[in-house]
């Protein structure tokens, strides 16, 4: 055989079809056992190199790295916009995976991993995960932790720290009624923020009133529906601090369908500065966190773990900042 061996090389000699090869050297199910090995001493023989796995089985690497999420939504959307970045100039090629319904089932992260580590991917960045634990002998490292015992090196951003802030920014303003529309309860950031609500309410001689808190597990729909029951108390809150821009949007939206005007009538704040928190039209007042730098940071302690390397900051926190925009304003006379 002259020149470089192909898929349809590989499946002509191992008499298969090309799906059939495509899923032997990629790990994907369907296949029966003896059918893989062939295939595989096929792909060895011929020095298909096409194939990722191919590739491994001279080099041990995969030159991939691998970014699990629960779901593509704007956060992890930045996140991988900072990771694709700071890969720009290596020779390190990036895989954004997530799979068929992840967000609602936990441990979600091992399972992807298994069917990852070793063949296709070098090392994995895991967004949100519901998990700090997983067998594997690639490096991994947790971007806004579990709130579990961190077995693995994370970054995250100062959301203690962020939703101080923004509280006392309403607090300044005058409000006394603030809501908290929070987020996942498995996650280290959801508690912050509702550590730091509950801080700067203390700070301010404020007592906290559990009716004006909801859980909203960072979804617009959640957001929405728990929004409805804090606006329809006798005695409503007339500001809304939610633990994420989408939940602060969806605030926002069922605000204007209550006939309410942010900010005469009701005060929002939102967390993170997604790039539609500034398109709206009025433009969301949130705390800044950076996204890409979270993703950057990600891979620079990845890398460092690729390579052997022992590093000092296995924990990453990086800061926040309060950006005010048209969504929050004193309260309405008389509230």
């Amino acid at each position: 055989m002259t020149g470089r061996a192909t898929i349809h090389d590989v499946a002509a000699e191992a008499g298969v079809s090309v799906a059939t090869v495509s899923k032997a050297v990629n790990g994907r199910y369907g296949i029966a056992p003896a059918t893989i090995k062939r295939v595989m001493e096929v792909v060895e023989r011929l020095g298909y190199e096409s194939s990722l796995v191919a590739s491994s089985m001279r080099s041990r690497r995969t030159g991939v790295v691998g970014v699990l999420v629960a779901d593509f939504e704007p956060f992890s959307a930045e996140i991988l916009k900072g990771v694709g970045a700071a890969l720009h100039d290596s020779e390190l090629d990036l895989l954004a995976y997530s799979g068929t319904r992840q967000r609602e089932s936990e441990g979600w992260e091992r399972r992807s991993l298994s069917r990852l580590s070793g063949t296709l991917i070098d090392g994995a960045i895991m967004v949100t995960p519901t998990v700090l634990s997983a067998s594997t002998d690639i490096p991994i490292v947790a971007v806004d932790p579990h709130t579990g015992r961190a077995d693995l090196p994370t970054v995250e951003s100062d959301s203690f720290g962020g939703a101080l802030q923004a509280t006392r920014h309403l607090i300044e303003l005058g409000h006394r009624r603030i809501g908290f529309v929070a987020g996942r309860p498995d996650l280290r950031s959801s508690i912050l923020r509702e550590a730091g609500y509950r801080q700067a309410l203390r700070e301010a001689d404020i007592p906290f009133t559990p009716e004006l808190v909801r859980v909203g597990r960072y979804e617009p729909g959640e957001a929405r529906e728990h929004t409805t029951t804090l606006l329809a108390n006798p005695n409503p809150p007339t500001a809304i601090f939610a633990a994420n821009d989408i939940s602060a949007i969806a605030v926002l939206k069922l605000a204007a369908s209550m006939g309410l005007s942010v900010p005469r009538d009701l005060s929002v704040v939102g967390f993170d500065d997604i790039p539609e928190a500034s398109q709206i039209s009025t433009p969301l007042t949130t705390v800044r966190q950076s996204m890409q730098r979270l993703g950057s940071e990600a891979v620079t302690l990845l890398l460092s773990l690729m390579n052997g390397e022992t590093t000092d900051a296995a924990h990453i926190r990086l800061a926040t900042s309060l950006i005010q925009r048209a969504t929050t304003a004193p309260p309405p006379d008389g509230r």
